[in-house]
């Protein structure tokens, strides 16, 4: 659905933190999304990497663990947005077209 959206360019993917920390430092990406497929990996260490490193770069935390106990873990540690991934995709997409700049004349 990303992809679909225009202006929007995908610079990057990443299937696990240490090379979504590679790319974030090579690629300088505006917004990164992170889709926690799973409890492995330092998560919140690179919500905190992200934050650090580009202060104004905005992240979408996507994931299936939305207890308010994860919710405030990620919003307390960089995280911009967090959707429940089973339900709340189309709020992504909705935060994505919000996040974009005004095309340039």
């Amino acid at each position: 659905m990303l992809q679909e959206l225009t202006g929007v360019e995908i610079v990057g993917q990443a299937t696990d933190v240490a090379t979504a920390r590679l790319l974030a430092r090579r690629l300088r990406p505006d917004l990164t999304i992170l889709d926690t497929l799973d409890a492995s990996g330092d998560w919140i260490g690179l919500l905190q990497f992200l934050k650090a490193s580009r202060p104004d770069a905005k992240t979408i935390v996507m994931t299936n663990f939305v207890d308010p106990e994860h919710r405030e873990m990620c919003m307390r540690n960089g995280a911009d947005f967090f959707f429940d991934k089973s339900i709340e995709f189309d709020k992504a997409v909705a935060a994505v077209r919000g996040l974009q700049r005004p095309p340039a004349n």
